[in-house]
């Protein structure tokens, strides 16, 4: 029970499998939570357990409060503790539309699931971090949110993806402003192009486009690159940095002539 805990939500595949393993390499126990991909999430917890850290995989969709209530309490049950919250949960519009067609049902559910979930569920986490720092049986807990290059850049066909994680950036000026306090500091993790399911249907575009020049650093990035990130603050590398914007995009975010 005295393992430092990390809650990764969204962790059954991708990014958050990358960031559930990374974590597990350093020894945290790493509780996996996925929506609906049951298999994808067993096997998240069997690489977090070769790993070396233990594993709790849970399904709740994040997007509901009986979601986020079931995922605190299973984690809390299960561990005892959380030490730290990556909001990595995200989804793509089902339908990629211009914005002078987007619905209100996408709009809606992107939302939900990108920022409003995310909100609310570091809201409850972080009263019990708070509640554990005045119980003295945490140290120095963290939030990472996961963000994306799409806070800062257009995508005319997914608007609503964009509006969520710009939504998020100012999510994290919020909870670092307010909880710096209680020494609970806040980062977010800015992705750019990432190998993984949201983008494999878009792989022969950015192909030419990282190809040609796109990313000073001509590689896709791999899930791996953002658990390191995610590793480098989970351990403590950054304990005067908060509200900090972390770019992990291979130079994308440098303007160039």
């Amino acid at each position: 029970m005295n393992d430092q805990v990390a809650l990764v939500t969204g962790a059954g595949r991708g990014i958050g499998r990358g960031i559930a393993v990374a974590l597990a390499q350093k020894g945290w126990a790493v509780v996996v939570n996925y929506r609906g991909n049951a298999t994808a999430a067993a096997e998240t917890t069997q690489l977090v357990e070769q790993a070396g850290g233990r594993a709790l995989a849970v399904q709740a969709n994040i997007a509901e409060v009986a979601g986020r209530r079931h995922l605190l309490d299973q984690t809390v049950v299960a561990f005892g503790r959380v030490d730290l919250l990556v909001n990595n949960a995200g989804m793509a519009p089902r339908q990629r539309l211009d914005i002078l067609e987007t619905s209100e049902s996408s709009y809606d559910e992107v939302m939900a699931v990108n920022l409003k979930g995310p909100f609310f569920l570091t809201q409850q986490v972080a009263r019990l971090m708070i509640d554990q720092l005045q119980a003295g049986t945490v140290h120095q807990p963290k939030i990472v949110n996961v963000g994306s290059i799409s806070a800062y850049t257009s995508s005319l066909n997914r608007g609503e993806y964009c509006l969520s994680k710009a939504g998020m950036s100012m999510m994290t000026i919020l909870f670092a402003d307010r909880l710096a306090e209680f020494g609970i500091n806040v980062y977010e993790i800015r992705p750019g192009i990432i190998a993984t399911d949201m983008t494999s249907g878009v792989k022969e575009k950015y192909d030419n486009l990282i190809g040609g020049g796109l990313t000073p650093i001509r590689r896709w990035g791999q899930p791996d690159d953002i658990g390191r990130a995610v590793v480098a603050i989970a351990e403590g590398y950054l304990p005067f940095s908060t509200g900090e914007v972390i770019n992990v995009d291979g130079g994308f975010h440098l303007h160039r002539l």
